[in-house]
């Protein structure tokens, strides 16, 4: 899998990552490196959304700013997760594109769970309608449900 990966701050835990995708056989995309993290979780998203990559990473020090940062990219879904439980559910129910992470909470063997247990999860076909609702909420112009 082609995962995009963007960093405002290099570092320990980002080598970890990158090298327990690597060992997992998924192709890294280094996106925006040197950037902010606005544009960080932007580019990310962006590459997500053009489907250049299947899934995006983004890391800033809470995770935050990078998560609201990939969410105004149209099609991207990105979840702040600080626990392999809530990665998981965020593919499940969510269908999450895009993982975010603290780096100030991550460390490298709590980094490896997190991402095995979102890249080892799938969309439940039970949420289908949910995600696309949830693809609507910012198009005033489309009620939520169909009429």
């Amino acid at each position: 899998m082609r995962i995009a990966l963007g960093t405002d701050a290099e570092g320990t835990v980002v080598d970890e990552l990158v090298e327990h995708l690597a060992s997992l056989g998924h192709e890294v995309v280094w996106v925006a490196p040197g950037q902010e993290w606005p544009e960080v979780g932007r580019r990310v998203g962006e590459a997500v959304a053009e489907r250049s990559v299947e899934r995006g990473v983004v890391c800033c020090y809470t995770g935050t700013g990078v998560a609201i940062a990939a969410n105004k990219v149209p099609g991207v879904r990105a979840a702040l997760c600080g626990d392999a439980p809530t990665a998981a559910g965020a593919r499940r129910w969510n269908d999450a594109n895009v993982l975010a992470l603290s780096l100030r909470l991550l460390a490298p063997e709590l980094g490896r769970e997190i991402l095995d247990a979102f890249l080892g999860s799938a969309p439940d076909p039970k949420t289908a309608e949910s995600i696309a609702r949830l693809e609507r909420v910012g198009d005033h112009r489309r009620p939520l449900r169909p009429a």
